[in-house]
């Protein structure tokens, strides 16, 4: 799904910070999640699965809104994106399923759904149940959970997804997975209490 982004790189911070404020229920999930459990496999954006509620799809809107956020599509450049005019509110959010993006915090993707290794659309509420959640000096983090990441990328089944699982499985093993963290992620870690969430 990602696009080679020539707009500015992934600014991890800045993106939590601007959902976190607008009150978004997401999830990060692909790459991002990845190195939050300790891969050491570099990625160049952000990928979330968001809870699909009108509400909140406003927020995410607003959130990306203040991003400046513009289509991130094949074979359209940075400039030529900006030029496009994009409704962007909960219904085109709704509309549109799953979008990729080009922000001032850089390249965002926008799931409506993350899939399992056989392919089945495991949303937002189910994940969110077996989610982490790490909090530090000034952030907080919401990562599906290091399974989650790993079906994806099986049934996923790319190049790079082979690559990345070889890893992925090796940390899935680890009983000290919370202790190695990626230090510039690590805080305190909780698991969400799923009757909290619904």
């Amino acid at each position: 799904m990602t696009q080679k982004s020539e707009g500015p790189s992934l600014d991890l911070p800045r993106l939590i910070e601007v959902l976190n404020r607008h009150e978004v229920e997401y999830l990060l999930v692909g790459g991002v999640a990845a190195t939050a459990y300790g891969a050491e496999r570099e990625t160049d954006d952000a990928d979330c699965v968001v809870r699909r509620e009108r509400d909140n799809l406003e927020h995410l809107a607003a959130a990306l809104r203040e991003l400046h956020a513009r289509l991130r599509i094949a074979r359209v450049s940075d400039e030529e994106a900006k030029q496009l005019k994009v409704q962007l509110d909960g219904v085109m959010l709704e509309n549109a399923g799953n979008s990729t993006w080009t922000t001032d915090a850089g390249p965002f993707d926008v799931l409506a759904d993350l899939k399992d290794s056989t392919g089945r659309s495991v949303p937002y509420e189910e994940l969110i149940t077996r989610s982490t959640v790490l909090r530090g000096d000034g952030f907080v983090l919401h990562v599906a959970s290091l399974d989650d990441v790993i079906a994806a990328k099986t049934f996923a089944n790319r190049e790079k997804d082979h690559e990345a699982l070889r890893e992925l499985r090796d940390l899935q093993q680890r009983p000290d997975i919370a202790e190695d963290l990626a230090p510039e992620l690590s805080g305190e870690i909780e698991t969400p209490d799923p009757m909290l969430e619904l």
